[in-house]
């Protein structure tokens, strides 16, 4: 860890050597928003004992530089407005940055679903030519994988879309260079959603990246904070001390990798590819008849592993933290929105500790930021996969439920979408539902609004003989069967519930049928005489279908506390 920190601190203190000029980080520049209703921070390097100056809506800030290279200062607290002007001097240094807004700053972060770009979105072309409103402002920093912290986003060329503000228009987010296929659909609705609503400007910083689970978001101080994660923190520190040994073998690991791989195509590879070509037609015709598809075959022989670079690859612990949420830490922020779990429930283990990381997480974020606990908004997990069998099945029910546990720390808020997903993608391409539903969370608990933003949550249970009776909070409207058609969801108050499991004391769940009976649901199996539990969309991809008449889904819950596939 020392050789790699004590080599970024000598690389910062010879580019500011050979500049001799003040430095900010790119989180600051032209069109950036500045967080409205703080002290704004403003911070970055010079030589030490520089004075530097900053100009600000007609007043004078100064700061002095520390003999860490580094200075910091805050200007006023400003309500909502701009454009405006700042101005920077130092001893080498008259830098002005042009067209500042101050309203809220979003930092939207997770992995792929949280990525997936605006131009591949379900509304692509729509979106992209409506997106007009020149008080959205972006940021997208660029994927860069650190075992350290490093204080700044990677220098992208001068012509590049990205590590920089960009003012919200067509152009930019149809630019093909700009984030993973333009910036984040989950990100763009819910800015504009918040647009119309709050009517002050909006900043939203892209950090994300797909396939990471939560330990590569989590700081190696924030790991050594939970005895539980000691593992995380162990590998991190073997990929530190072995840094320098793996450097320099990887390259000939990466050629005897391709020279299998030419072996295994040729023998193996070929007529894998074939086999599926057909198992898509199959996959095909199966959702053409509303079938279960069949499971995707196997080859002969696994393919040869690609080797992990010397980094441990994208999902090593802390890599994502340093690499792309360290560069951020001390910028003004109203709150994150967050889009991740999927990784983390590939696993059972990873997936029911899912609960206890990813609090950790977030306790980690507002311990650097020194902000207080600032919103924290985020997504759980949608349907995927195949139709569920049985009412207690897969491992996402149980990051899910580590994502609604989560919601005991303070100025958090989720958004369900178990109806919003895709049965065989993971990257749902309908990203307006997640942004809007996010929008109402931050709505009703960020801004005070009063609207509606969650279905029914699971409240209390009474066994009433071979039937158990449901309570239920955020009714509001009253209960209901439903789906969404679209971007809306459709109300039947006569369609039959679907969705719910009963076991008793053997553990064994059975499906339920399920009636609305005023604002409970009564619950019963003829299996089950003497019924001991239910389950609700306990699945991969459940069939629920439990609605509260203002159009969202039921969060999914379960009234035990058995353990994952626990029988008796």
């Amino acid at each position: 860890m020392k050789k790699i920190t004590s080599f970024t601190l000598i690389l910062w203190l010879i580019s500011t050597a050979a500049s001799a000029t003040v430095k900010l980080p790119a989180i600051f520049g032209d069109n950036m928003v500045l967080q409205r209703g703080i002290p704004v921070p403003i911070y970055g390097w010079a030589d030490a004992g520089e004075r530097v100056t900053v100009d600000f809506r007609g007043k004078t800030y100064k700061a002095t530089t520390g003999t860490d290279g580094k200075w910091a200062l805050k200007l006023g607290n400003y309500k909502a407005g701009g454009p405006y002007q700042m101005h920077i001097q130092g001893n080498n240094t008259d830098i002005t940055y042009s067209n500042i807004l101050i309203g809220d700053v979003w930092l939207a972060s997770g992995q792929s679903n949280m990525e997936f770009g605006i131009q591949t979105e379900k509304r692509a072309a729509n979106a992209i030519a409506n997106a007009t409103d020149n008080q959205i402002h972006f940021f997208y920093v660029p994927m860069n994988l650190s075992l350290s912290p490093v204080y700044d986003v990677v220098k992208q060329p001068s012509d590049s879309p990205n590590g920089k503000w960009l003012v919200c228009s067509p152009q930019v987010l149809a630019n093909p260079r700009f984030a993973w296929h333009g910036f984040s659909g989950v990100g763009l609705y819910f800015a504009e959603a918040l647009r119309k609503s709050e009517k002050v400007p909006m900043g939203m910083i892209g950090s994300y990246r797909g396939g990471t689970p939560v330990e590569a978001w989590i700081s190696v101080e924030g790991l050594k904070e939970e005895p539980a994660f000691t593992r995380y923190a162990d590998k991190q520190k073997w990929l530190v001390d072995h840094f320098d040994e793996a450097t320099k073998t990887y390259p000939s690991r990466q050629a005897a990798y391709r020279d299998s791989l030419k072996i295994w195509n040729a023998e193996v590879g070929d007529a894998y590819n074939q086999t599926l070509k057909q198992w898509d037609k199959d996959v095909a015709a199966a959702k053409a008849s509303n079938q279960t598809p069949p499971l995707k075959p196997k080859p002969a022989r696994p393919a040869p592993t690609q080797p992990a670079d010397p980094l441990g690859g994208y999902q090593s612990p802390t890599v994502c933290y340093n690499g792309v949420i360290a560069p951020l830490v001390g910028y003004g922020l109203k709150g994150v929105i967050w889009y991740q779990g999927e990784t983390n429930g590939d696993g059972m283990s990873d997936a029911v500790d899912y609960k206890e990381h990813f609090p950790r997480m977030i306790a980690d974020w507002r311990a650097k930021w020194a902000l207080g606990d600032f919103p924290f908004l985020f997504v759980q997990l949608p349907n995927f996969r195949g139709a569920a069998i049985t009412p207690s099945q897969d491992n996402w029910p149980w990051v899910r439920e580590g994502q609604a546990k989560t919601l005991s720390l303070p100025n958090t808020g989720m958004a369900t979408i178990i109806d919003a997903g895709e049965a065989l993608d993971v990257h749902p391409t309908n990203k307006l539902v997640p942004g809007n539903r996010l929008a109402l969370v931050a709505q009703q608990k960020v801004y005070g609004r009063k609207v509606v933003a969650s279905g029914p949550v699971y409240e209390s249970m009474k066994i009433q003989g071979n039937k158990i009776i449901i309570s239920f909070d955020e009714i509001h409207k009253g209960l209901t069967a439903g789906s969404l058609v679209g971007d809306d969801v459709v109300n039947s108050d006569d369609k039959e519930l679907k969705g719910f499991g009963v076991a008793g004391e053997d553990h064994k769940f059975y499906w339920a049928k399920a009636l609305i009976t005023g604002n409970t649901v009564t619950v019963w199996a003829d299996e089950v005489p003497a019924p001991a539990s239910v389950r609700y969309n306990w699945a991969d991809n459940p069939p629920g279908n439990l609605y509260n008449k203002n159009g969202l889904p039921a969060r999914p819950f379960r009234t035990d506390d058995w353990p994952p596939f626990d029988r008796k």
